[in-house]
């Protein structure tokens, strides 16, 4: 029973110097603490933003090569695609393109503008 409650003391203690810890961490009650403590928690936070850095550079890098592989995919997918009905890869962008301003210029016919011959002049409206 005693060895329970020397177990339980023990670790009351220990979570506490955790949070401590956990509120140097965040910046919290830092007034009591020495230059050397300021200066152990500024290592320490060097240290992990060195690591936290690293692992979001190594997921960045994944993700670009993920992405550069679907890319690749796609293009090969175009390419079949185009092959498929008889067009050369770059008569399909050229003719995707036309499709495009031809759509574009069909919905905008009726343009309205403001144009002005003259000297310039400042003009409010």
């Amino acid at each position: 029973m005693q060895q329970v409650q020397h177990d339980i003391a023990k670790m009351v203690k220990e979570i506490e110097h955790i949070e401590v810890s956990q509120r140097k961490l965040l910046g919290q009650d830092l007034g009591s603490c020495s230059v050397e403590e300021l200066q152990d928690i500024d290592d320490q936070l060097e240290r992990s933003l060195r690591s936290i850095r690293a692992r979001k550079a190594l997921l960045f890098k994944e993700q670009l090569e993920q992405l550069k592989a679907k890319e690749k995919l796609l293009l090969e997918e175009n390419a079949r695609l185009s092959s498929k009905v008889n067009l050369k890869p770059w008569q399909a962008s050229t003719q995707q393109k036309g499709v495009t301003h031809k759509s574009q210029s069909s919905q905008s016919s009726e343009i309205e503008t403001e144009l002005f011959i003259g000297p310039t002049e400042i003009r409010f409206l």
